[in-house]
Protein backbone atom coordinates (compact mmCIF):
# COMPACT_ATOMS: atom_id res chain seq x y z
CA UNK A 1 0.00 0.00 0.00
CA UNK A 2 2.88 2.84 1.05
CA UNK A 3 4.58 1.83 -2.17
CA UNK A 4 1.43 2.69 -4.47
CA UNK A 5 1.00 5.99 -2.40
CA UNK A 6 4.83 6.68 -3.20
CA UNK A 7 4.26 6.08 -6.63
CA UNK A 8 1.23 8.47 -6.94
CA UNK A 9 2.68 11.36 -4.13
CA UNK A 10 5.88 11.38 -6.77
CA UNK A 11 4.10 11.35 -9.88
CA UNK A 12 1.78 13.83 -8.52
CA UNK A 13 5.27 15.95 -7.28
CA UNK A 14 7.36 15.03 -10.99
CA UNK A 15 3.96 16.83 -12.60
CA UNK A 16 3.45 19.90 -10.60
CA UNK A 17 7.21 20.55 -11.15
CA UNK A 18 7.01 20.21 -14.99
CA UNK A 19 3.53 22.49 -14.93
CA UNK A 20 5.02 25.43 -12.39
CA UNK A 21 8.05 26.22 -13.88
CA UNK A 22 10.36 28.48 -11.80
CA UNK A 23 11.30 31.75 -13.16
CA UNK A 24 15.53 32.35 -14.00
CA UNK A 25 15.96 35.48 -11.14
CA UNK A 26 19.88 35.37 -12.78
CA UNK A 27 21.03 36.54 -16.01
CA UNK A 28 24.53 36.78 -16.85
CA UNK A 29 26.30 37.03 -19.61
CA UNK A 30 27.85 34.38 -21.77
CA UNK A 31 30.90 34.60 -20.45
CA UNK A 32 30.01 34.59 -16.84
CA UNK A 33 27.45 31.63 -17.44
CA UNK A 34 30.60 29.79 -18.99
CA UNK A 35 32.69 31.02 -16.07
CA UNK A 36 30.57 30.16 -13.10
CA UNK A 37 29.52 26.60 -15.36
CA UNK A 38 33.22 25.47 -15.41
CA UNK A 39 33.48 26.38 -11.39
CA UNK A 40 30.39 24.18 -11.07
CA UNK A 41 31.36 21.04 -13.81
CA UNK A 42 33.36 18.87 -10.79
CA UNK A 43 30.64 19.04 -8.45
CA UNK A 44 27.41 16.62 -8.52
CA UNK A 45 24.34 16.50 -6.87
CA UNK A 46 22.70 12.94 -5.74
CA UNK A 47 19.49 12.88 -6.33
CA UNK A 48 16.32 11.28 -6.07
CA UNK A 49 13.80 12.31 -9.40
CA UNK A 50 10.46 12.08 -7.19
CA UNK A 51 11.88 13.25 -3.73
CA UNK A 52 10.46 16.54 -2.73
CA UNK A 53 13.39 17.64 -1.15
CA UNK A 54 15.71 16.94 -4.42
CA UNK A 55 13.18 18.53 -6.53
CA UNK A 56 13.68 22.02 -4.26
CA UNK A 57 16.77 21.88 -4.67
CA UNK A 58 16.76 21.56 -8.68
CA UNK A 59 14.02 24.18 -9.09
CA UNK A 60 16.48 26.74 -7.19
CA UNK A 61 19.51 25.52 -9.76
CA UNK A 62 16.81 26.36 -12.18
CA UNK A 63 16.05 30.01 -10.13
CA UNK A 64 20.05 30.22 -10.34
CA UNK A 65 20.89 29.47 -14.15
CA UNK A 66 23.34 26.79 -12.25
CA UNK A 67 24.07 23.76 -14.16
CA UNK A 68 25.66 20.66 -12.05
CA UNK A 69 26.30 17.15 -12.85
CA UNK A 70 23.57 15.19 -11.52
CA UNK A 71 23.70 11.61 -10.34
CA UNK A 72 19.93 9.58 -9.44
CA UNK A 73 20.92 7.16 -7.38
CA UNK A 74 18.40 4.48 -8.15
CA UNK A 75 19.01 4.66 -11.56
CA UNK A 76 22.45 3.16 -11.59
CA UNK A 77 23.88 1.54 -8.29
CA UNK A 78 27.00 3.06 -8.91
CA UNK A 79 25.27 6.30 -7.96
CA UNK A 80 24.36 4.96 -4.70
CA UNK A 81 28.21 3.45 -4.06
CA UNK A 82 29.40 6.37 -4.76
CA UNK A 83 27.30 8.52 -2.30
CA UNK A 84 27.43 5.96 0.41
CA UNK A 85 31.31 6.19 -0.02
CA UNK A 86 31.90 9.70 -0.24
CA UNK A 87 29.56 10.90 2.05
CA UNK A 88 28.82 8.49 4.05
CA UNK A 89 24.99 8.96 4.50
CA UNK A 90 22.08 7.29 2.77
CA UNK A 91 20.43 10.52 2.13
CA UNK A 92 19.16 13.14 -0.56
CA UNK A 93 19.76 15.72 -1.89
CA UNK A 94 23.62 15.76 -1.34
CA UNK A 95 25.61 18.13 -3.24
CA UNK A 96 29.18 17.05 -3.51
CA UNK A 97 31.67 20.05 -4.11
CA UNK A 98 35.10 21.34 -3.84
CA UNK A 99 35.97 24.44 -2.39
CA UNK A 100 39.01 26.91 -3.97
CA UNK A 101 41.97 24.83 -2.03
CA UNK A 102 40.09 21.39 -3.89
CA UNK A 103 38.95 20.10 -0.24
CA UNK A 104 35.90 17.62 -1.55
CA UNK A 105 32.43 18.55 0.98
CA UNK A 106 29.25 16.18 1.03
CA UNK A 107 26.59 18.66 1.90
CA UNK A 108 22.90 17.52 3.10
CA UNK A 109 19.64 19.36 3.60
CA UNK A 110 17.80 21.16 0.34
CA UNK A 111 17.56 24.10 2.75
CA UNK A 112 21.67 24.16 3.34
CA UNK A 113 22.66 23.41 -0.12
CA UNK A 114 19.95 26.44 -1.58
CA UNK A 115 21.55 28.83 0.86
CA UNK A 116 24.75 27.91 -0.26
CA UNK A 117 23.94 28.14 -3.81
CA UNK A 118 22.60 32.07 -2.40
CA UNK A 119 26.27 32.58 -0.52
CA UNK A 120 28.10 31.28 -3.43
CA UNK A 121 26.25 34.00 -5.52
CA UNK A 122 26.43 32.11 -8.77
Amino acid sequence: MMTLVRKILGALILFLDRVFVPVVKVQRSPADQARVDAKLATWTLYHLEACPFCVKVRREMKRLAVTIPMKEINADPRHHEELMAGGKMDQVPCLRYFDDSGTEHWMYESDDINAFFAKLGV
